[in-house]
């Protein structure tokens, strides 16, 4: 992928914001006119104007990260607006908005999971999560365990399912001049005549009423609008059809866009306020129905529903983050046995509600008259509102679609490639945002990646999130769905950390400087991956249980996963990144063995580390324990040296995607490493550099002490570890010259960026190389 150039975006003041909102209403308490067929909305409805930061490094080439980090944010047609349409999206699940003369729910992605009944013994899910985790033990031994859904429904088998018809991306609806638009927008959209959904209108609190369609619901309703394929109807609660003229409806495949048109004629809600509900399943086209789900997915049936009555549908909205519960991980004093709470997506309120058939708990009530007389709200002080700070799930337009839905048919787990099984344009990430107004300079930005058999979510409302976020000034704190739960941040799956922060740049004000890598397990592994490929973005790390490798590795034998994904050959790139380390002795997962060597290499390379090896527990003990405090401290506030005088890098070419816009082969300013030979599976190049002018010499390692200590404070009894450490000492002084001191072994070509490098274009070179090595100081 090119070089893009910067992104520059304005940020909008918080008195610029409000006088957008007080411009924004329709003007009058007249109803907007416009028809859902095309043009404009009419009166004054203007959109608030949200803020977009540059909030990414500016400086001198070359630039930290890979190139996709810097790429203009893309676009996805289900977040586009059209016809009568133009309110901008809310994009924080669970969370319901006033803008533009629209009100818009925004609906977790990935949750069509339907009721809670059996799980079906053909659940590609379930089956790659434990594939993922086969051979773990203890309390690991259902490797479904992080990233099961708690409604169990699957979808049928045939193609144009893919996994995920019936996922409801977003709601809005609408006056118009003599009709209420409605907009559902689907994440997926193959065929249109598979999904169907039904809108229930009104009703009198308390009261249930049974969906049409054989839907085996029940809730508050007056009135039934339901669509399937080209077809819409609306029905009265008891079943008759409504009075009126009939409903229209336009469909926009490309966007995966149902626009449904209800004249007044039929019904108006005035300057009313209206209960909606709403639920999204499958249509059985030879039975003009719902589709009802049996034990076991066939090409033409859903399977997961065994109840005698199962609920049609697989997905509800109206569902707010007050409703849904945040993920929670419990374990037994001794750790354990972990207990988990089935939340990770989302939807355990859902799966609860259809598996009983009352789904009265989720509606949304709709204030026709803040409609009319153009209020924008974010109801952010209100349970459905626009949360603004804390945890919550963001969605993101990705450069990248593979396909529609998802795939389990191939899984990841390989370093060649992961196209992940979430394929689809859309991605979701979990975010923490500090409380209160960002610093002058920005928030800091924490990446915390999942592990394995895990999902984005994994960290949501824990105090590891709360306690990495809550340090100094505040830090934003991220973690990606990396396109599904096995991608060990390669491919795809590493492109998807990068689509992610830099969506976050985009929304929020950061310091560019301040950012630091941390993560669980396989994030434990994403930690030494990403800081070892791109160091000059981090200022700190902290891998928790990650293997060191790939896989499993046991020393002296390679990885599991290959020499190519061995984070130990690269570890001399990480010179200014100090480290603290968190391990298991008797982790079943990641052999002692391999993190062992970690710790040894750091030492003898002479790097800052502190590495703590707990004695009591398992893979998931500290995950349970849930206590991040001494981390948090560690990581506190430190912030990325851009120019520091030593330079060690370690090129690994096997981790270049370069299609995707990740290659790497730049560290601070040392850019365009090239290999001599790579050639053979696991190819590596090093170069080291360290320039004269900056009238400093290497600080001096204090040499490896070793401690124990105890972690206090967590879910658990108190762990104990074994700790060994190293630190550096103040740099010394040393003359300045124009002098740069280069030492490589497999490289034919490097560039050097000589005033970042405080030489000039006339520095004398000295270097010791193993074959002809080219040196290319830019500008010169």
């Amino acid at each position: 992928m090119p070089q893009a150039k910067p992104l520059y975006r304005i940020a909008l003041s918080a008195a610029a914001i409000a006088a957008a909102q007080a411009l924004g209403g329709c003007g009058s308490s007249q109803p907007v006119s416009g028809n859902a067929g095309g043009g404009g909305g009419g009166g004054n409805c203007a959109a608030p104007a949200a803020p977009l930061y540059h909030s990414l490094y500016g400086g001198p080439a070359p630039r930290p990260g890979p190139d996709l980090l810097y790429q203009p944010l893309a676009d996805a047609p289900q977040l586009q607006n059209s016809g009568v349409w133009q309110a901008p999206p809310i994009l924080i699940s669970g969370a319901s908005a006033y803008r533009a003369c629209e009100f818009l729910y925004q609906d977790f992605l990935y949750d069509d999971h339907g009721a809670r009944q059996v799980q079906d013994p053909t659940d590609p899910l379930v089956l790659a999560l434990s594939a993922g985790l086969a051979g773990s033990t203890s309390a690991l031994t259902d490797g479904s365990i992080f990233a099961l859904p708690n409604g169990t429904y699957t979808y049928p088998t045939a193609a144009g399912y893919a996994g995920n018809a019936a996922d409801l991306v977003e709601f809005r609806v609408k006056p118009l001049a003599d009709a209420t638009a409605f907009r559902i927008t689907l994440n997926t959209l193959n065929d249109p005549s598979l999904p169907a959904f039904t809108l229930a209108i009104g009703g009198t609190p308390g009261s249930k009423v049974g969906w049409p369609h054989g839907a085996n619901v029940s809730s508050p309703a007056a009135l039934f609008l339901t669509v399937h394929g080209t077809t819409v109807e609306l029905l009265n609660a008891d079943g008759s059809a409504a009075a009126g003229d009939a409903p229209g409806l336009s469909l926009d495949t490309a966007r995966r866009q149902y626009t449904v048109r209800l004249p007044h004629t039929a019904w108006d809600p005035g300057r009313g306020t209206v209960r909606l509900a709403l639920g999204v399943g499958l249509w059985d086209n030879a039975n003009g129905k719902y589709l009802l789900p049996g034990a076991v997915a066939s090409a033409g049936a859903p399977g997961g529903g065994v109840a005698t009555a199962p609920a049609a549908f697989f997905n509800l909205a109206f569902r707010s983050n007050t409703q849904e519960p945040f993920p929670s991980v419990q374990g037994p004093v001794n750790g354990v046995g972990a207990e988990i709470n089935p939340a990770f997506w989302r939807d355990q309120a859902q799966g609860a509600a259809l598996a009983s058939g009352d789904i009265s708990a989720f509606f949304a009530s709709v204030d026709f008259g803040k409609l009319a007389d153009g209020v924008n709200d974010d109801m952010p002080d209100q349970p459905g509102g626009v949360p603004q700070s804390g945890p919550m799930d963001r969605i993101l337009a990705s450069h990248f679609e593979l396909a529609q839905g998802l795939d389990f048919s191939v899984l990841c787990g390989s370093s060649a490639a992961c196209k992940g099984e979430y394929l689809g344009r859309l991605q979701p990430y979990a975010i923490y945002v500090p409380a209160g107004a960002p610093p002058a300079g920005g928030w800091g930005l924490q990446l915390l990646l999942h592990s394995l058999s895990a999902n984005y979510n994994q960290f949501l409302s824990s105090r590891n999130q709360a306690q990495f976020s809550q340090r100094g000034a505040g830090y934003v704190v991220i973690t990606p769905e990396g396109r599904g739960a096995d991608g060990w941040y390669y491919d795809y799956a590493g492109a998807d950390t990068w689509e992610v922060w830099a969506d976050v740049a985009a929304h929020y004000p950061l310091d560019p400087a301040a950012t630091d890598i941390a993560g669980y397990s396989m994030g434990g592994y994403g930690t030494y991956k990403f800081s070892a490929q791109f160091p000059d973005l981090f200022a700190k790390a902290q891998p928790t249980v990650g293997p060191p490798a790939e896989g499993v590795w046991v020393p002296p034998a390679p990885p599991s996963g290959g020499d190519q994904s061995n984070t130990n050959r690269m570890l001399g790139s990480v010179r200014n990144i100090p480290y603290l380390i968190w391990d298991e002795t008797t982790d079943e997962l990641v052999p002692v063995a391999g993190v062992l060597q970690q710790a040894q290499t750091f030492g003898s390379l002479g790097y800052r580390y502190e590495f703590d090896l707990y004695t009591v527990g398992e893979h998931l003990t500290l995950a349970v324990n849930d206590q991040y405090a001494p981390a948090a401290a560690f990581l506190a506030t430190d912030k990325v040296d851009r120019n520091p005088p030593h330079v060690t890098y370690v090129y690994n070419p096997t981790m270049d995607f370069a299609s995707l816009g990740t290659a790497s082969g730049h560290a601070y300013w040392v850019s365009d490493v090239v290999l001599r030979d790579g050639s053979g599976a696991a190819p590596l190049g090093t170069v080291d550099v360290r320039s004269e002018g900056f009238g400093l010499g290497d600080p001096a390692p204090s040499g490896v002490s070793n401690g124990a200590g105890v972690l206090e404070g967590g879910a658990i009894a108190p762990l104990p570890y074994l700790s060994q450490a190293q630190a550096w000492g103040a740099p010394p002084a040393a003359p300045v010259a124009d002098v740069l001191d280069i030492t490589a072994s497999n490289v034919s070509s490097i560039t050097i960026d000589p005033a970042r490098a405080r030489v000039d274009c006339k520095a004398r070179l000295n270097v010791n190389s193993d074959g002809p090595l080219t040196v290319i100081l830019s500008g010169c």
